[in-house]
C-alpha cells in the first residue's frame, strides 16, 4: 500500500514565533469525517479535529523552528527545513510526500511533488495543516504568558492592527523576527535620535 504523507505548514506570515510544519500519513481504512484546509474551520473544530488526527493516522509528526533559525535561514530556507525535518520523522516512512505549495525542500527522504492549494484539495495534506495550526496556536498562547503585553495569545504573532500598535509601544522581544520590515524598522538607529547641535 502506497504511505503518501501530507505536509503543510502554519506561520510563515506572522511578525513572531516559529513556523511550525507538521506532516501526516492518513489511514485509508480509518477515515476522519471533517477534514479541510484549517484556514477553512473555526478554531472549535480544529480543536475537535487534532487529537482524531493523532489517533487515526498512519503517522504524523510535527517540527518546531523556531525565530533563532528563521533569522538564521529566511523564512522559506526555515519553512523548507522544518518540512524535511517533518517528513523524516514519520514511522512508518512515506512513499510519497505532497506538499502544500509550490516549492519543494532539496534533501527529502522520499519522492514529492508540490500541490499548489494541496490544502484545500488533499485530505492528507489538510490534516497537516490542522496539526500544523492547532500546535503553533498553543505554543502562542504559552509565549503569550512568557512575553505579555503583545497579545500573542490572540493575533498569534499576525502583524495585526493591535499586535503593530504594541510593537511600537514596547519594542520587539525575543520572539519577533528581526528580518521582518515591521520588526528592523523598530530596530534601526532612528536619524534623529541625536540631539540636533
Amino acid at each position: 500500500m502506497a504511505r503518501i504523507a501530507g505536509v503543510d505548514e502554519a506561520g510563515r506570515g506572522p511578525l513572531a514565533g516559529p513556523v511550525v510544519v507538521a506532516a501526516v500519513i492518513l489511514d485509508p481504512s480509518r477515515p476522519i469525517a471533517g477534514i479541510a484546509d484549517s484556514k477553512a474551520l473555526d478554531p472549535a473544530q480544529r480543536a475537535a479535529l487534532a487529537p482524531l488526527i493523532r489517533a487515526h493516522a498512519l503517522a504524523w509528526s510535527v517540527a518546531v523552528v523556531d525565530t533563532d533559525e528563521i533569522e538564521r535561514l529566511n523564512i522559506l530556507g526555515a519553512t523548507l527545513a522544518g518540512m524535511a525535518r517533518a517528513l523524516a520523522a514519520l514511522a512508518p516512512a512515506p512513499s510519497l510526500a505532497l506538499i502544500d505549495g509550490n516549492r519543494l525542500p532539496k534533501s527529502l527522504p522520499c519522492p514529492a511533488r508540490s500541490v499548489v492549494g494541496g490544502d484545500a484539495s488533499e485530505p492528507a495534506i489538510g490534516a497537516a495543516s490542522i496539526l500544523a495550526k492547532t500546535t503553533r496556536d498553543a505554543l502562542m498562547c504559552e509565549l503569550d504568558a512568557i512575553h505579555p503585553g503583545y497579545g500573542f495569545a490572540q493575533h498569534k504573532g499576525y502583524p495585526t492592527p493591535e499586535h503593530l500598535a504594541a510593537l511600537e509601544r514596547l519594542g520587539p522581544c525575543p520572539i519577533h523576527r528581526r528580518g521582518f520590515a515591521p520588526v528592523r524598522r523598530l530596530l534601526a538607529p532612528s536619524l534623529f535620535a541625536e540631539p540636533l547641535r
